[in-house]
Formats: structure tokens, sequence, C-alpha cells
């Protein structure tokens, strides 16, 4: 019986990819087209990857270029202001997964495992008028399997009473490496994952 539940929060809790895709557009829109729209393709398939991680590929992998921490934290930064601009209408709200939440968090231990950066996470919940359903909200840039790993420890919590829910291979891969259940939403190539039925 499941009775902590982690949850990614970009395509499972907020329908947000689109805008994601139109922030990365946004702060790179000085590059060759072509090369960005690999970057929208990387980002598409590591969706639970940090958005340091992404732009450290576009620079190293995409562009073949070196670029420092600093440089990466000033994108960072500029996406987060997008991002804090769009993404806090609660139209984006995904309807399905918000019901089930404020129906259920008397009767399980909710926690958001993100790979969006904490500090722009907690703001968003806050902004949404749904961190309250949360016990903690963990983003990056820590890595998600870190993140799992860390609150497991920290709350004691049985790994077999505890299930991930997301959307990318990304969060199914961080169940895996902390030996808890995995159930996928909102992706259908991923429901062959899945280690327990799906809870609404």
């Amino acid at each position: 019986m499941i009775k902590n539940i982690l949850w990614d929060f970009d395509g499972v809790i907020l329908d947000s990819m689109k805008i994601r895709d139109w922030g990365f557009r946004e702060i790179f829109k000085d590059f060759d087209k072509n090369d960005v729209e690999k970057l929208i393709s990387y980002h598409n398939l590591n969706g639970g990857l940090s958005r340091y991680v992404k732009i450290r590929h576009f620079y190293e992998k995409i562009l073949g270029k070196e670029i420092n921490e600093e440089r990466v934290l000033e994108y960072a930064e500029k996406f987060s202001i997008l991002m804090k601009i769009e993404l806090t209408n609660p139209k984006n709200l995904i309807l399905e997964s918000v019901l089930f939440i404020k129906g259920n968090y008397n009767n399980y231990n909710f926690h958001i495992v993100s790979g969006s950066d904490q500090n722009e996470l907690r703001f968003l919940c806050r902004e949404l008028k749904i961190e309250k359903y949360f016990t903690t909200i963990n983003g990056s840039p820590t890595p998600k399997n870190e993140l799992v790993k860390d609150l497991l420890k920290l709350y004691k919590y049985d790994i077999k009473k505890t299930c991930l829910i997301g959307d990318s291979l990304n969060d199914y891969e961080a169940a895996k490496i902390n030996d808890i259940s995995f159930l996928a939403y909102n992706n259908f190539e991923l429901n062959k994952y899945n280690d327990i039925s799906p809870l609404y």
C-alpha cells in the first residue's frame, strides 16, 4: 500500500513544457535557430534534468564551446525570470492532478521532487496556492535521484510504501536507483515502466 508520493512538477502538476520551450528559445534567441531547436529536442527528451544541465549541454555539446559556471547562472536567472512571469497563471495547473492532491493530502505524505530550480519552484507553488499540500518542495540544482535519496533517508520512509509519479525517463531512473515504485503520468511511452496501478 502506497503511503508516500513523490511528485514531479512539470507535466504532472503544471502543464508547463510549451512555456519552458519558449523560455529556452527566448534566452538563446541570438543563436542559430537550428542549434536552439536541437536544445529544445534535448529538453523535451530529458524533462527531469535541470536547466543548468541543459544550458551546459547547449554550449558544450551543441555549440562545441566552453561555458563557465557564472555564465550558466546568468542564463538560468534569465530563464527563471521569464518562468515566474508566465507560469503563475492557475490555468496551467493540471486539474486532474490538483484535484487528487487537494482531496488526498491528508491520506498520503506528498513531496515535490523536480528538475526545476528550487527557489523558482517554491515561488510558483506559493503563487499557485498549492504549497500547503506538500511536506517539502525540492528542486535543482540537486539531481532528482539525490533529492529522492535524501528524502527517503530524512523521513525514514519504507521504500515499499513509496512511489514517484513522473512523466520522463529521468523520473523513472530516479525511482529505480532508489528502489521505489514508479508511476507514469502524461506520457504513454512510459506506461510500460509502471510498478503500480494508477492512483487517480
